[in-house]
């Protein structure tokens, strides 16, 4: 029988392939068990790869979301005292600065208009003008805040972060397996993120790779520890004996989805990383010169900004939040504005993960949005829309 659901085009969760929608749904096994063990040493491996760390770096499998990631690197590497800097591009880099600020930590922020990023030259300034005071801890920016589709490029912030002696942590929910991130050639000291996004999973599993530097930090710190459930130093042991194939225990992790999550990464590395990222920026590139076609506006101010792993695009004048009701009734799911400075002004369509493999998935999203528009009175040129979409996706390149 043929799935009649909708199709499932939000910045996550995301459409799942096949093969891992199979080994998620198998009976749950014991966290004990040969395949699980196997499962979680050899994925725990892969994420090197997918991060692109290097043999140092320490892999951490959580069961959580992006938001217990985020906690976590917060928790493990910031005392109450000390000083973070925020490059702030966001909703999530807001959310950041909460958990800063309760942890206990003196938080300065650079931020830029929505839709927009700080410069570098603009966080080097803070970094000045801040000199005198005590030094600053970390560095913490969001790769791609998922609630303006705003990327910016973390390469010069890692780098920066090294020159001045700060740990630099990469908020990767909405990028990572999807955009380029090489953690061990920038030196970045955090990168996380959840399942649900890029990496193609059912939502329930916090990721992220740490340097040896960020856990020299963890290990140093002179105040309490993180809370129990927080603690890399709780789970280090944990996911050194599943990578030496040794049963272990802590915390029961998610089994089904440890088994989903080998699954998944073997996909995403099926040729070699760099081609992911290609098969995104493709993805990405198909969806803006579609939007471009339809006349639609991004909210990133400009086309470098935006993410290739999702849109948020503005609404047409006239047309109110509800298009998204409408595009549903075409068959297809898009999520609503999330940022509270414009959040009735624009809607999100992800497409990342295994959506960005299927150029039939884009293709049906746009006629979705096309038609939805058509119904509200919208004039447009869909045939043009998907014209310039197919030309950049062209014969399965993205697929």
């Amino acid at each position: 029988m043929p799935d009649s659901r909708p199709l499932l085009m939000i910045p996550g969760p995301v459409e799942i392939s096949p093969a891992v929608r199979k080994r998620f749904g198998e009976p749950p096994p014991s966290h004990l068990s040969p395949g699980v063990i196997e499962a979680f040493g050899s994925s725990l491996e892969m994420m090197r790869q997918v991060w692109m760390a290097g043999d140092s770096a320490q892999p951490f499998v959580v069961a959580g979301g992006g938001t217990a990631a985020m906690d976590m690197a917060v928790a493990n590497l910031l005392e109450p005292g000390e000083r973070a800097l925020l490059v702030n591009t966001g909703f999530f880099s807001d959310r950041l600065k909460v958990m800063l600020q309760r942890q206990g930590a003196e938080v300065v922020e650079v931020r830029a208009a929505v839709g927009d990023v700080p410069t570098t030259d603009a966080v080097k300034d803070a970094l000045e003008a801040h000199a005198t005071a005590p030094p600053f801890k970390a560095l913490f920016a969001t790769h791609v805040d998922t609630s303006t589709g705003v990327r910016l490029h973390p390469r010069p912030l890692a780098l920066l972060a090294r020159e001045r002696g700060l740990l630099s942590v990469f908020d990767g929910v909405c990028a990572t397996a999807a955009e380029p991130f090489d953690m061990a050639g920038w030196e970045a000291d955090v990168y996380l993120t959840a399942s649900q996004k890029a990496m193609g999973l059912p939502p329930g599993l916090a990721l992220m790779v740490v340097s040896a530097k960020a856990l020299e930090a963890r290990s140093s710190r002179r105040s309490t520890a993180p809370p129990m459930y927080l603690d890399w130093e709780e789970w280090l042991p944990i996911m050194r004996a599943y990578e030496e194939r040794r049963p272990a225990y802590f915390s029961t992790p998610a089994t089904n989805l440890i088994l989903a999550l080998e699954v998944g990464l073997r996909e995403i590395l099926e040729s070699e990383i760099r081609n992911r990222f290609a098969l995104h920026e493709i993805a990405g590139r198909a969806m803006r010169a579609a939007w471009s076609a339809m006349g639609l506006e991004l909210v990133p101010v400009r086309e470098e900004l935006a993410a290739n792993t999702l849109s948020a695009v503005k609404l047409p004048d006239g047309v109110e939040p509800t298009i998204v009701r409408g595009i549903l009734e075409h068959g297809v799911v898009v999520a609503g504005g999330l940022h509270p400075e414009i959040r009735n002004t624009y809607f999100r369509v992800g497409h990342m993960g295994y959506a960005a493999t299927q150029p039939e998935m884009l293709i049906q999203t746009l006629k979705a949005v096309g038609a939805a528009l058509r119904d509200q009175g919208v004039e447009l040129n869909p045939e043009e829309a998907l014209e310039a979409a197919t030309s950049i996706l062209g014969d399965g390149t993205a697929a």
